[in-house]
């Protein structure tokens, strides 16, 4: 047991758990574009000024 055996193996689990994460990076970037509401779709807020014409 020299330990060669053990780094590879966690040299295949780093691997593992990099590929895992970029993965769900990717999920993550898929989902929030699916979600993303266009600029074009949004409402812009408009002031509500009917107060000013009660009070002269």
């Amino acid at each position: 047991m020299d330990g060669t055996d053990n780094g590879a193996a966690q040299s295949r689990s780093e691997w593992a758990e990099a590929a895992e994460r970029e993965a769900a990076r990717r999920r993550l970037l898929e989902q929030a574009e699916a979600d993303r509401v266009p600029v074009d779709d949004t409402t812009r807020a408009v002031p509500d000024r009917r107060w000013r014409r009660d009070h002269p």
